[in-house]
């Protein structure tokens, strides 16, 4: 250095390629490092420096955050200095020409560690004393251009091999990506090499395996899954947004929101969830995955009620039907509050679940009915007939006297098995308590010694968020009921419930659920006329479960429901009206 050169300002500009390079690596501060030396050897004064955490091989440009900060001509910079080219861009020379020509028109020189870019301007025309915009040139540009392409090929190298193996393995059935709620990713080592697959989150799993669950059951809509899952603790995982630019600077923190039903129909969809992968990477074809789900295939079957439908051959060849709903059909339910028997009660002549739906009659009166219509034949049953044959049956259906203490039993040990399940969910209430007790303490910790106004905010939103989960768990603990001391009270209710079964099945407020425990009663689902106690001497009686048994022998086609059956002769009668 020349003892006579003056002094330049200098912006340093630091970027490295992904997050995890910037946060837990030492590149950042290896080029701070190395710039400051540079610049302590040739005569420059950093006032600024701007690190970018960020790939530089988008459309996007990050360095153009590092040339908008030397618009403010308060600053008085006369030099960028960077590290090397390929750390200023890596878009080739298609992008680090209009990058470093707006520094040109600024009068701002971009000056390399490594001496790849000149700072000499020769003017072909200096023997005249002209000098045109065309005649002056720098001699280094082409050698700048060729490392700008350089360090493109090296960038479009690294990303294909990278991207390249990721498919290929997507398309083998291993994980590439962040796993899903409910995973953790785990590398194993495979005939593939050290390979990523999805194990079930000790914490989060058990939402999802209890979604599916319910769902299964079709006894609980999707508010009801969503209260019961919210109940639990569930809330979606926390994340931060950091910075466009600068990527050690977090912006604001997204995430832990509670169940919703839209949320249900998304989450019981995903194929992962029972060990399929469908994505982009496998051209939108399901792949089986080289890890298990965490719920059977058939159990994802039943929760998602049709609408997917998966199968897997014994060469774990994967099928996905989807069902496509005609249009005119989009409002209709399966499973209909105002026909609740549709899937429990077949028709007499096709054996096939029934329709439910109301015709206008002429009046423009509504008469509802339970009817069926399949290859060529015609059933139909007014609903409220039809309602009141149902409480026929049940009136008529009893529990065996012999059943009635294993009943009891199973009960208690049902009953036992809650209560060690509500044991176990109430002290994770309260390891989740003292964890989020932990989590405040060293937040407020971490707040002593930060002087980031910003970060102070996000630090106080955690802290207060954390005080109104705890406040929330206290209140769910509260109000947790002592079973033990309801056990004896429930086996009262249970002895009056078998006794007098028919008026609990026809009281129920819920008519699915009612209708659910009316299936239960059977081995499989009856025909309506066999459940119809107006039916001829010769109908047969429908497969009931062996703990049930009809108190009444079908032998005659009228009489009471007491199980005195006298057959009594029918009288023929003429109408002319008929």
């Amino acid at each position: 250095m020349s003892p006579t050169s003056q002094p330049r300002i200098g912006l340093l500009a630091i970027r490295v390629s992904s997050d995890k390079q910037g946060l837990d690596g030492d590149s950042p501060e290896a080029q701070r490092e190395q710039g400051e030396s540079y610049a302590k050897a040739h005569n420059i004064i950093i006032t600024e420096t701007i690190i970018l955490l960020e790939s530089a091989s988008h459309e996007e440009q990050p360095m153009q955050k590092v040339i908008d900060a030397c618009k403010d001509k308060s600053k008085g910079f006369q030099v960028v200095l960077i590290k090397s080219i390929d750390r200023f861009t890596r878009g080739g020379g298609d992008h680090y020409s209009p990058l470093k020509r707006q520094l040109t028109f600024m009068n701002i020189a971009l000056e390399d560690m490594y001496g790849v870019i000149g700072k000499a301007q020769v003017n072909t025309l200096e023997h005249t004393g002209f000098k045109y915009y065309w005649s002056e040139f720098n001699p280094t540009q082409k050698s700048e251009y060729l490392e700008a392409e350089r360090a493109k090929d090296e960038m479009r190298d690294i990303m294909s091999r990278m991207i390249g193996a990721e498919i290929r393995y997507t398309q083998l059935g291993y994980w590439m990506r962040q796993p899903q709620f409910g995973f953790y990713s785990k590398p194993i080592d495979t005939r593939n090499g050290k390979r990523l697959i999805l194990k079930p989150h000790k914490d989060e799993s058990k939402y999802v395996i209890r979604l599916f669950e319910m769902r299964a059951s079709h006894m609980y809509t999707n508010q009801q899954i969503a209260d019961e899952l919210n109940s639990m603790g569930f809330c979606t995982r926390k994340t931060v947004v950091r910075d466009k630019y600068d990527r050690t600077k977090i912006r604001k923190q997204i995430g832990g929101k509670k169940m919703t039903t839209k949320m249900i129909d998304r989450y019981v969809s995903k194929l992962i969830y029972c060990g399929v992968i469908c994505e982009k990477w496998t051209y939108g074809k399901p792949v089986k995955a080289q890890f298990d789900g965490l719920v059977s295939v058939d159990m994802f079957n039943e929760a998602n009620r049709g609408r997917l439908y998966v199968e897997i051959d014994s060469r774990n060849e994967v099928t996905v039907k989807e069902k496509t709903v005609p249009e005119h059909l989009k409002t209709k339910q399966v499973y209909n509050s105002d026909y609740p028997y549709k899937q429990a009660v077949a028709c007499p002549k096709c054996g096939k679940s029934l329709s439910g739906s109301a015709t206008r009659g002429k009046k423009g009166v509504y008469y509802p009915a339970y009817h069926c219509a399949r290859d060529g034949h015609y059933f139909r049953v007014p609903k409220p007939e039809f309602d009141q044959t149902i409480e026929d049956f049940v009136r008529a259906i009893t529990i065996k006297p012999e059943y009635i203490d294993n009943v009891i039993i199973a009960i208690g040990e049902l009953w036992r098995e809650r209560q060690s399940k509500q044991i176990e969910a109430n002290q994770q209430r309260i390891e989740q308590r003292e964890c989020l007790k932990s989590q405040i303490r060293a937040t407020v910790d971490r707040m002593r010694v930060i002087t980031s106004e910003t970060a102070l905010k996000y630090l106080e939103e955690d802290v207060v968020g954390a005080e109104k989960e705890i406040t929330r768990l206290d209140e769910e603990i509260a109000k947790q009921p002592d079973l033990q001391a309801e056990f004896d009270q429930v086996l009262q209710y249970a002895k009056y419930i078998l006794e007098h079964l028919s008026e609990m099945l026809l009281d129920l407020c819920n008519p699915l659920r009612k209708a659910a425990f009316f299936g239960a009663i059977f081995n499989k689902i009856p025909t309506y006329a066999e459940i119809d106690l107006r039916t001829h001497e010769n109908s047969s009686l429908p497969e009931v479960n062996e703990l049930f048994m009809i108190r009444t022998i079908l032998k005659s086609t009228c009489g009471d429901l007491t199980g005195n059956r006298t057959r009594i002769a029918r009288m023929r009668t003429w109408c002319p009206n008929r």
